[in-house]
């Protein structure tokens, strides 16, 4: 199950950052079921490397495993933050090869540690049973303006991170997950989608989709609450995240993403989502626990 590496942005113009991304995507393999992943360069500058670069590189090792099927489920645990001066080594477990069904067990191994663990299992589709929930109505994606452009909008100075090129265009639905003029509501929609052509390689999409997933969901978890991940207050991070496939889906279309947090509680907060591609198909659902720890300022933590 390989891709092409290459990846061009819509306008036409070649997307460095996607470029990035599938690159990233393209594990070295060094010994039988055991693949080696790299980092993106600018993350040196970050304390812990970003989950769903693991999970969506894991999910690849499993696929380069299967011979037929495309990725279904996958249930994932983060264990240990990942070191991002340091490779990351996929250990493939081939725990079953059936005729309808194949499943695969991946851990990732950083420093001789287990740093994340996921299970993937990959299916053709068959006859089935239909049906499925009415996809929200939003305006389009073409009527939001650019990420960059509304916080420049709304707060006039840009963060470097938003000036940079990103793989992934998000076009948040109402006020920004940051502006503290939104409502503290627990749920948030966005449009998603890769920022430029990828090949028809699925597996790559659902690679491309596991990464974007984990971007915002955790969102939905914040939204009700004032809270600064940077103030010393809070301490968040993900504990675990689990997708099904339901269809054949292309990262680089537009996709709703429609998220919600049903709860927070005892330091842990459970957050949803569904995307939907333009047509109203429910393609992809999603479940993520997170750390909601609390930081008194003694510097002790409480639950949230």
């Amino acid at each position: 199950m390989g891709h092409a590496p290459n990846a061009g942005c819509h306008n036409g113009q070649v997307s460095e950052a996607l470029d990035l991304l599938v690159q990233l995507l393209d594990l070295e393999p060094i010994e039988v079921n055991v693949y080696r992943g790299q980092h993106p360069a600018d993350s040196q500058e970050r304390q812990r490397t970003f989950g769903g670069q693991v999970a969506a590189q894991a999910l690849m090792a499993a696929g380069r495993t299967v011979e037929h099927g495309r990725a279904h489920s996958l249930h994932s645990y983060f264990l240990r933050p990942g070191d991002p001066q340091a490779p990351i080594l996929y250990e493939v477990d081939r725990i079953r090869d059936g005729r309808s069904f194949t499943t695969r067990r991946v851990v990732a191994v950083q420093h001789g540690r287990a740093i994340f663990n996921l299970e993937a299992s990959f299916h053709s589709d068959e006859v089935s049973l239909e049906h499925q929930v009415a996809m929200p109505e939003v305006p389009g994606p073409e009527t939001i303006a650019p990420l960059v452009e509304r916080v420049r909008d709304e707060w006039g100075d840009v963060d470097e991170w938003f000036k940079r090129q990103h793989p992934i265009d998000q076009r948040f639905i109402g006020e920004l997950p940051w502006s503290p003029q939104r409502a503290k509501e627990p749920y948030q929609r966005l449009w998603i989608r890769a920022d430029g052509q990828l090949s028809d390689d699925a597996l790559l999409h659902a690679c491309v989709i596991t990464y974007a997933s984990d971007m915002s969901l955790f969102d939905a978890i914040l939204g009700p609450h004032s809270v600064r991940w940077d103030d010393g207050t809070f301490m968040g991070a993900s504990l675990d995240h689990c997708m099904w496939f339901h269809r054949d889906v292309r990262a680089d279309e537009w996709l709703l993403y429609d998220t919600d947090s049903p709860i927070a509680h005892g330091g842990r907060g459970l957050a949803r989502g569904f995307l939907f591609d333009e047509s109203g198909r429910l393609c992809v659902s999603m479940v993520q626990e997170g750390l909601t720890r609390v930081i008194s300022p003694s510097g002790a933590t409480t639950a949230s």
